[in-house]
């Protein structure tokens, strides 16, 4: 696993595409984050712009308990929901896993009182990305 400014980065070496989600579904389950929603990007550009693009999925993950401690706290905590976690072939046949950053996201609304959750959720998160790795 390794940081960039945006999130964390992991990437799968010798595993499949649809086993990479399924792994970063469970992954997120035992976290307490189901997958709200799956944008298969590929299968978008193929149909509106007619474009062959590698594979790459946009997972909305989301952990009902705290995203209703950060709405409570943030009315526009809303904004940064769900998490994203992107599932990507890269450019040498591999997978790649990202998440974004929720301490990154949450600065953007500047509200203390959202430090706690964020500080937890970010756990969860490292705790995905490392029982991917």
């Amino acid at each position: 696993m390794r940081e960039v400014p945006s999130g964390l980065v992991c990437d799968l070496a010798n595993v499949g595409f649809d086993e990479a989600i399924e792994r970063v579904t469970a992954a997120l389950k035992v976290e307490g984050f189901g997958v709200l929603t799956s944008i298969n990007i590929r299968d978008t550009f193929a149909a509106k712009l007619g474009v062959d693009f590698r594979r790459y999925v946009i997972l909305g993950a989301c952990n009902p308990t705290l995203a209703h401690r950060g709405l409570s706290a943030e009315p526009q905590m809303g904004l940064l929901l769900p998490c994203n976690v992107v599932v990507q072939e890269t450019a040498e046949g591999e997978v790649s896993v990202s998440i974004a950053d929720p301490r990154t996201m949450a600065q953007l609304l500047d509200n203390p009182d959202l430090v706690p959750m964020v500080e937890e959720v970010e756990g969860r998160l490292r705790r995905v990305m490392a029982a991917l790795s």
